[in-house]
């Protein structure tokens, strides 16, 4: 069986994954353009597509585009990069988007902890309102301890994939 090619593919599959999956990662709290650019660019090949491409495949407009993607880009799920010999950029996914999305979060999660940490001091550690500021920090401590372990496990089994990308 010889792969499809992009061209070959159907155009209204993939117009519905895309909006499928955008639609999930709303659901999961990210906004729509930004979901349904990322969904379109994970969904080509190459992993990459210019602005144009991209609003011509999801059907919005220049600045909606560069919206999404300088959302995405602040969160390292995409990148820019200069096509050679034009001006013109394309936005890539990698395929460790999800490995940046998630470091990028662990740095979240330890500003939040700071903060917490700060308020415990400024509302007192015997309030009830600091004992509940704890144990936020403790939570988002062990998360991000649980997420540096469970990163160095995936790196590990990713290294084991057979034809990995």
């Amino acid at each position: 069986m010889t792969p499809m090619t992009e061209k070959a593919r159907d155009a209204e599959a993939v117009s519905r994954f895309v909006e499928r999956f955008a639609a999930q990662l709303v659901e999961a709290g990210m906004t729509r353009m930004p979901a349904r650019v990322f969904a379109a660019l994970l969904s080509s090949d190459s992993g990459a597509l210019t602005s144009a491409e991209l609003g011509e495949q999801l059907q919005v407009s220049p600045a909606a585009v560069s919206g999404a993607v300088r959302y995405l880009a602040q969160q390292h799920m995409v990148s820019r990069e200069r096509e050679p010999g034009s001006r013109r950029e394309r936005y890539r996914v990698h395929s460790d988007q999800w490995y940046e999305a998630l470091t990028n979060r662990d740095a979240v999660l330890k500003r939040w902890a700071e903060s917490l940490r700060e308020g415990v001091t400024s509302l007192g550690a015997e309030t009830p309102a600091g004992r509940r500021l704890e144990e936020t920090v403790a939570f988002f401590d062990f998360i991000r301890d649980e997420l540096t372990a469970m990163m160095e496990r995936w790196r590990e089994h990713r290294e084991r994939m057979p034809d990995r990308p």
